[in-house]
């Protein structure tokens, strides 16, 4: 995080992590029910929340995280947008309550050691599918160059089909964001390019590269 820009976001994966937003059309973006799973330091909550101004929740499992966000990286108080909750997102998303109240899920799920997912079975994300609404869309963080890529990216599209997975191709240091997407059918690239222009030119978000980046997601068959 920049001090003097604390709702900009700066890393490429992060930036990466909005995608799902060329899958929407750009006046239903700041309408989007959010979902962050795994907090970090709280780009995605603090940009959905304070830029978009959309509805935006956080799910945490460890308290010194949320802690640490509010304390050094201007996370704001919970109000009638932003809910953060200390909580395990797998049972957050499997919760019937939970049953298609999101638009949007944002998983970056990783431990101290970054090694892979910590949640990242076909349930985990059938539970993420079954928290979308029909046209909701998710967007995952993924090592891409790790030999668990084609095995995560197997259990996303048996979770949400295959013809409904899509990736960009990785950054320079190996994040690879896959999109997966509940309800209708990936966009021509040309409705998607013009989407990008409003991205960029509303948010300054970096959309036209993304669909330079963009293509679908054919895992290994033996993944």
């Amino acid at each position: 995080m920049r001090i003097r820009q604390p709702l900009k976001l700066e890393l490429e994966y992060i930036q990466r992590m909005m995608a799902w937003t060329l899958l929407r059309e750009p006046d239903t973006v700041p309408e989007a029910r959010t979902l962050q799973l795994g907090l970090g330091a709280a780009a995605l909550t603090k940009f959905c929340h304070s830029v978009l101004r959309a509805p935006t929740t956080a799910v945490e499992l460890n308290p010194q995280v949320i802690a640490a966000c509010r304390a050094w990286f201007h996370l704001p108080d919970d109000d009638e947008r932003l809910t953060v909750i200390q909580g395990d997102a797998a049972r957050f998303v499997a919760d019937d309550a939970h049953v298609a109240a999101f638009d949007a899920i944002c998983v970056d799920l990783y431990d101290h050691e970054a090694a892979s997912p910590v949640l990242d079975d076909e349930a985990f994300y059938r539970a993420c599918w079954q928290a979308l609404d029909d046209g909701g869309v998710m967007s995952v963080n993924l090592f891409g160059r790790d030999v668990s890529f084609d095995r995560s990216a197997a259990r996303i599209a048996a979770a949400f089909g295959a013809e409904r997975v899509a990736m960009l191709k990785p950054t320079s240091d190996g994040n690879t964001i896959v999109l997966a997407w509940k309800g209708f059918d990936l966009p021509p690239r040309e409705v998607l390019a013009e989407r990008a222009e409003s991205l960029q030119t509303r948010w300054n978000l970096p959309a036209r590269k993304w669909v330079k980046l963009l293509s679908r997601c054919t895992p290994s068959p033996s993944a």
